[in-house]
Parts: C-alpha cells; structure tokens; sequence
C-alpha cells in the first residue's frame, strides 16, 4: 500500500527525510572508517561487500530491495521515505568512502565511531519523525509482528540474524557493533520526539 500526502505536506518533510537518510549515509560511513565495528546490518553488508567487490553502499541497495519483496505479502505501507532509505542512504555512504581517506590513529578511529553512532541517531530522529514510510527492515519487523509474534523478539532475531551472517563473511564486529547495539535506540529515541512532524 503506497502513503500517499499533499504537495505541501510533502514540502515541508522532504527536506527532514532527505536530512536525516544523508546523516545516516554519513554516519554509516564514519564507523566504516573506524574500523572498531558495524551495526548489525552494516556487518552484513560489509560481509557482502568483502566477498563481491561491489562497494558497502551498493550492497546495502540491493539488500534493502531484497526486503522490500519480502514485504509483498506482509501488505506494508510502502511510502517515498522507505525508496529514498534504500538508495540514498546507500549512495551517501559510498560517496563518502571514495572521498574520505582512511584513518589511523585510535583517537580518530574511536571518534569516527562514536560520531557515526550518533550521526545515525540524529538521522533515524529526522527521517523518522518526517513520517514519509518506514525504513525497509522496520517494515519487515513491524510486518512479522503484526502476524502476532513479539516485537522485540523480531527485532532480535533479524538483528541477530543479519549480525551472524555478516560477521561469518567477514563483516567487521567489534566494540562498535556493541555500542551501537546499546546506544542507537537511546539516541533515536532522544532526538524522535524532538523531530517528529505532527500531521
């Protein structure tokens, strides 16, 4: 099912969502940079990306399109944030790959983390808080629970899942990926409630 708002509605919460999935593009980036671990679904797609040669960003394309199918048969309201989460996230962070040098020092590579960490955190608050459709995997864990099955064990189990796959193709999981795991709800949760368009 396809949301569908006014002209003026979308003009006044494009800019957040475009803001906030280029935040997420950014942050994503910076841990790749750090180099001290991904969140769980960045692992994945690293793993991918180790084991194919197409870059981070590209892979995280094609498995966010690879979710939306699954999402045929769960009847998820598809809305123009969740196309715009799945190509711009992924064209933010291989752009900024190619531009951004590596990093060596631990105190860089410790800040990439934490910046990336909380720069997807504000990024989640602002194109979350556009309303403009969710992201592809909240709808695949939103669309499981709505067949009766608990929220957060859908939600640790895709994690869990995207996390082991990952990390068995080589994926980077570290002290980031903990972190990440503690800190981006906290995050997302402070900034949301501050980001949110009311309808």
């Amino acid at each position: 099912m396809l949301v569908v708002l006014s002209r003026a509605e979308l003009r006044s919460r494009l800019p957040r969502l475009f803001l906030g999935l280029v935040l997420c593009g950014l942050g994503l980036a910076a841990m790749v940079r750090g180099r001290l671990g991904l969140g769980p679904w960045e692992v994945l797609h690293q793993g991918l990306s180790n084991r194919s040669g197409i870059p981070i960003g590209t892979v995280g394309i094609g498995v966010g399109f690879v979710v939306l199918i699954l999402w045929i048969p769960m009847r998820q309201r598809l809305g123009v944030g969740t196309i715009a989460n799945v190509i711009l996230i992924g064209i933010v962070i291989d752009v900024t790959l190619a531009l951004a040098p590596e990093v060596e020092s631990v105190v860089a590579r410790s800040a990439c983390m934490l910046g990336g960490i909380v720069g997807m955190g504000v990024g989640s608050g602002f194109y979350i808080g556009a309303g403009l459709g969710a992201g592809p995997r909240d709808g695949l864990m939103t669309g499981l629970a709505d067949r009766g099955h608990s929220l957060r064990l859908v939600r640790t189990l895709i994690e869990l899942s995207a996390l082991g796959l990952g990390w068995l193709l080589g994926g980077n999981v570290g002290i980031g990926t903990l972190l990440f795991a503690v800190l981006i709800g906290p995050i997302v949760q402070l900034f949301l409630g501050r980001l949110t368009l009311v309808p």
